[in-house]
Formats: structure tokens, sequence, C-alpha cells
């Protein structure tokens, strides 16, 4: 009988205990050129005097040559398991979020927050999920190879400054992560960390390679700083990446070029007028994806000017990429029924 009772309390301890923290903004990304899978994200979170037993990088969790998972907002390390085990069961990004909010490890989905991307049969998969107890401001992104997710912040301003760094980053996976934190660094970027002065209290990024075992990452980084002390982590992670690595144009290239393609209108309804300004992309080819990547149209670019018919095409967020004698360019296509 005291046997009986102690295993109760023990899992009754390890099923209702209190997750570390709400964790702020990250992103997740893969390569598929490269096989590369990446993760990076910072927190006014004080993990020197309040969590010390833990790792800068805790949240993100990377299977070499499979795909990145962050786990955040109330983290807890069973949901954060789960995940992985469905990853390398086989699952897409999609099917491990559907998965985990209908088996959170507390029975509470709607506190937590999750950000996947994968490389599936060679192509890029992305999911995002923000609960709905989650604190404000709250949301995600899901791109073509990456998702973007915060919760406490000051605004959808950081998330969307996160994805216009990482895009225009022409640089390797580790180099278009960290530009993506760069793009978080405003004071209060994390509202608790507006009277430090900072966005964060802790910071970083890590990059598996397909053949580095699991949990030790080819590149892994990580700076954590005092609650008070206004020292910006996101600027002392720049210094040490930068002293550490150099970025290379290998990989997911080139990269999203905002200025080279002009789309319209702003949100697209029906159709979208393309216009190419530079005539090296008449000629080109076109092609319209979704944030699975999925192809949904394709076509030649015969003008400068020409359109896009999407009328059966569901709302959301699309890439429309143009490709010509091995160079490509990327935009990003808002679509509203």
């Amino acid at each position: 009988m005291k046997q009986a009772l102690q295993l109760f309390l023990i899992i009754f301890f390890l099923v209702t205990r209190p997750a570390i923290a709400q964790d702020t903004f990250s992103i997740v990304a893969v390569d598929t050129v490269t096989g590369e899978v990446g993760s990076a994200g910072a927190s006014c979170v004080d993990l020197i005097a309040v969590f010390p037993n833990y790792a800068v990088d805790f949240l993100g969790d990377l299977l070499p040559g499979v795909g990145a998972i962050n786990t955040q907002a109330s983290y807890l390390a069973n949901n954060q398991n789960n995940a992985r085990t469905r990853m390398l069961a086989g699952d897409t990004p999609a099917q491990i979020i559907s998965w985990l909010v209908a088996n959170d490890a507390q029975f509470n989905p709607a506190s937590r927050q999750y950000g996947i991307a994968a490389i599936v049969n060679g192509s890029a998969q992305t999911e995002g999920y923000t609960g709905t107890s989650c604190f404000n401001y709250k949301n995600h992104i899901a791109g073509v190879n990456y998702c973007i997710q915060g919760n406490i912040l000051l605004g959808q301003s950081v998330l969307d400054s996160m994805e216009q760094r990482f895009l225009a980053e022409p640089g390797d996976l580790a180099c278009k992560l960290m530009a993506a934190l760069q793009g978080a660094k405003v004071t209060g970027a994390d509202t608790r960390c507006t009277s430090n002065g900072t966005s964060s209290l802790f910071a970083f990024v890590k990059v598996s390679q397909p053949g580095d075992p699991y949990g030790s990452p080819s590149l892994s980084l990580g700076v954590k700083t005092p609650s008070n002390a206004q020292i910006e982590p996101i600027d002392s992670l720049q210094t040490i990446f930068t002293a550490t690595h150099t970025c290379t144009t290998t990989g997911l290239i080139p990269t999203f070029v905002e200025d080279a393609i002009q789309v319209f209108p702003i949100p697209a309804r029906g159709s979208i007028t393309v216009l190419v300004p530079d005539q090296q992309w008449v000629n080109a080819t076109y092609s319209l994806f979704d944030n699975q990547q999925r192809l949904l149209t394709s076509g030649s670019v015969t003008s400068d000017r020409f359109e896009i018919e999407i009328a059966s095409t569901a709302s959301g967020i699309y890439i429309l990429q143009l490709e010509q004698q091995g160079k490509s360019v990327r935009k990003k296509v808002v679509l509203e029924k």
C-alpha cells in the first residue's frame, strides 16, 4: 500500500508540476539543399537566477537531417519529447501539431506554442501552433522552410521583422537564423524586458548538419544575461557568432529578393499582377507554392508585367518564385478570398 501511494505521488508530481516558463520569440528552419536543420530563440526569462540547470537552448530540439522543433510558452519537456518521437516516427509537422494538441502532457494545450520545420521526402514542410491561453501579444508565421513564433511580444512587428531579416539574409542557414534574431532586437520585444532596456535575457542559435549525432549540433551558441544588467543578449550572441562562424552562400540560395518582384493588389483576390522591373526575368519560369512548398501553378514569364489566376486558391500566405538560368528570386504573396 505504501509503495502504491508513493508511485501515485510521483506520477501526480510529474503530471501537475508547473511548466518552467513562458518563452518568447523563436524560429525553426531547414535547408533542403544542405540537409541542415536549425533553431534560434530568445526570451526574458532569467535562466541564471531562476532556472540555472537549464541549457540556454532548451526550447529547440534538432533532429539531424530530419527537422527542428521549438517548444515554448509554458514549456514542458514531456511535450517536446513526444514531438520528437512523432517526428522520428515519420509524422509531418502538421500531424505532429495535431497529435500534441490532442495529447498534451498536462491536458492544457491552450497554454503551449510550437514551431516545427522538417524535410519530408526532400521538400520542406512547416507548421506552427499558438494556444489561445498564451500571453499576448502572440502569433506565429509558417513560411516555406521556416516557422517563427512568439508570445508576450511587443506586437506583430517583432515576428514580421524576424521574417524579413531571415528572408533577406544571403548567407547559409546559421546566418539566416542569426539575422532573424537581429530582427527582434528592440527594447521590450519580450515586453517583460522593457525595464531592462533589452529585447530579452537569453538568446541562442544552433544548426545541425545531416551527419551530426543527436544532441551535438555542429553549431551551438548561447548567451545568458542576468536581470537588470541591461546587457543585450542578441548583441552578445552576434559577437560570438561572428567570431565563430563564417557565412557562406551555399544551400537555399538565392534568397528572397523583395525588390526584384512587385505583386499587387495586396491582399490579392482572384488574380495577381506581377511586375518584373529587371528584364533578365522575362522568359523565366514562375511557380506559386503554398506554405507546405506544394506547387499550385506554374508558367512562363512572357513580359515584364503579367497576371496569374488564383481564383480557386484559399486565403493565406504563398510564395511566388521566378527561376532563370540557375538564378531565382522569391516573393511573399498574400491571398484573400
